[in-house]
């Protein structure tokens, strides 16, 4: 299947190409914004299905609204029709062409064409009234208001919120890929005559930059936000693709002693924290139990022991454990346990306790094994 995608080098164009690829799409005919009229042509003789994502939103006039998004809509279905190609046509337009605006305008013009070279054709027209649409590879201080806030808070940049009560229709990159995609299998989801995506999200303009703050704060406490939601979680994802690269890494606070190490990696407030515990070959670290407080031991290098007895009991049990054999040990309460060093070079443990550490209540009493 040969696909023709226009605006291919844009925000959307740039996601579906990559997972039309990933999913062994490999004829791809890709048209940017200055690919010669002649291959445009070739393409359009040859496509089996056209993505049709190119348009003008931020032009310096307003009469480059009628130019790009009606005037090269013609030309593209004037080509298509010159070589009696009755292929799809899949049109990204935008919730605005309901408004009486110069894009709005622009757009539903387009569509009105598309819609009429459907019907002398007898294609399918595909049409997309898209909302806010964010994720990876948006242009940030262009046209979405979520990719300047993610590229600008990430650099300690100003942002400007004229209303945060603004409520937000939004749709997800990935979730408009797959939309489209299904597309191609004549599986696309067809309300009144247009398409949608499934999957739409609304909040407000205030809380979508309460949580990308809240996104960069979680790398600067050493926690992972709440991703109980679908659009925090997309989010977040996007916020992370804004990052500049050179603050991809941040450092974390080494607990170190002649033991050893014990550095906090993950915290969350629901569902409790992972910690690197680093032992010094023949350190023995522990001897304690909790009362609710319950961990989680894995040994990823090196070789130990871990030991447990029931408060109140002389029998002691032992596990040992390895690197070479990824075996999760849980740590019930009640228990005093501690864990040795038996190698000769350093072990280390990744460890999950189901709190946060409380310094009020720790939840932790001294007892040997």
């Amino acid at each position: 299947m040969k696909i023709l995608v226009t605006g291919a080098r844009g925000f959307i164009g740039e996601n579906l190409i990559a997972e039309l690829r990933n999913r062994h799409y490999n004829d791809i005919l890709e048209c940017y914004r200055n690919t010669d009229a002649t291959l445009l042509e070739e393409y359009c003789r040859e496509a089996d299905f056209v993505f049709h994502l190119a348009g003008v939103n931020r032009p310096q006039n307003e009469s480059e609204f009628e130019e790009g998004n009606l005037g090269f809509t013609s030309i593209l279905l004037n080509a298509l029709e010159k070589y009696d190609n009755d292929c799809p046509v899949m049109f990204a337009s935008s919730t605005q062409a309901t408004l009486d605006n110069a894009y709005g305008k622009s757009k539903r013009a387009a569509e009105d064409l598309i819609f009429a070279h459907a019907k002398s054709s007898n294609s399918k027209a595909l049409i997309y009234r898209f909302p806010n649409v964010f994720g990876k590879w948006c242009k940030p201080n262009y046209n979405s208001a979520i990719a300047t806030f993610c590229y600008n808070i990430a650099r300690d940049l100003p942002i400007t919120v004229n209303d945060p009560s603004v409520k937000m229709n939004l749709v997800y990159i990935d979730d408009v890929v797959e939309e489209l995609i299904r597309g191609l299998d004549d599986h696309h989801n067809v309300v009144d005559n247009f398409c949608e995506v499934p999957t739409m999200h609304t909040t407000t303009l205030g809380e979508i930059v309460e949580l990308i703050e809240s996104y960069k704060k979680s790398r600067e406490e050493r926690s992972i936000p709440n991703m109980h939601e679908a659009l925090s979680k997309k989010l977040y994802s996007t916020y992370l693709s804004y990052l500049p690269e050179d603050r991809f890494s941040y450092d974390l606070k080494m607990n170190v002693d002649q033991r050893g190490s014990f550095t906090e990696f993950i915290k969350t407030m629901d569902r409790g924290q992972v910690s690197i515990n680093v032992s010094k070959p023949g350190i023995t670290k522990g001897n304690h139990w909790h009362h609710t407080k319950n961990e989680k031991f894995l040994v990823v290098s090196g070789q130990g022991v871990i030991r447990f007895r029931k408060v109140g009991s002389e029998e002691v049990i032992e596990y040992f454990v390895s690197g070479e054999r990824m075996e999760v040990v849980d740590i019930p309460t009640g228990y005093t346990h501690n864990i040795e060093n038996l190698g000769d070079t350093d072990m280390v443990t990744v460890m999950w306790a189901n709190e946060l550490f409380n310094p009020e209540r720790p939840d932790t009493y001294y007892l040997e094994v």
